[in-house]
């Protein structure tokens, strides 16, 4: 499946909706220090609900260390600066779709590290200066299961379910 990335997060309710997103979509959420608080946060565990026992979730020290945990894999830096459109992009399960914080997105020094094998960038209005950490996520992360039919971690079934509720056959 595929695996989120934050890097130096530091609002605790959007680790939280990221860790509800990794939950309800079989994805692997890795944080890397230093966090702006802790996961112990109300503001985390309110967010999160009660998913943080079904959510993959892990914390690294600092980037190398998160590079050791998911390399080799195709890194994907999210970024308002890049030109390729986050469509474009054919995604394959184990990739690394990463983020910055909020207040600064990525350093160059990640955005553009060896590691990262293309920049990419959400739509938004001109006038727009950036979307909300765990939206963005959300929304690269659903098009990448999208483009895998919504298929479980395991490869089997399907995520989908139709208007009536029950689960959905694949297309």
């Amino acid at each position: 499946m595929f695996r989120i990335v934050f890097h130096t997060p530091e609002i605790p309710p959007n680790t939280g909706n990221a860790i509800r997103l990794a939950a309800n979509t079989g994805a692997e959420l890795h944080l890397v220090e230093p966090l702006g608080f802790s996961l112990d946060a109300r503001n985390v565990r309110r967010a999160g609900l009660d998913y943080h026992d079904l959510a993959r979730v892990h914390v690294h020290a600092d980037l190398a260390a998160a590079w050791r945990a998911l390399l080799p894999a195709a890194v994907y830096a999210f970024s308002t600066t890049a030109t390729r459109c986050y469509t474009d992009v054919a995604y394959a399960p184990g990739d690394v779709l990463l983020f910055g914080c909020e207040s600064a997105g990525l350093p160059p020094e990640v955005e553009h590290a060896p590691e990262v094998s293309d920049r990419v960038r959400l739509p938004m209005l001109p006038t727009s200066r950036s979307l909300n950490l765990a939206n963005a996520a959300a929304v690269a992360m659903y098009e990448a299961w999208r483009q895998h039919g919504f298929r479980n971690p395991d490869g089997s079934g399907s995520g989908r379910v139709s208007s009536s509720g029950s689960p959905a056959h694949p297309a």
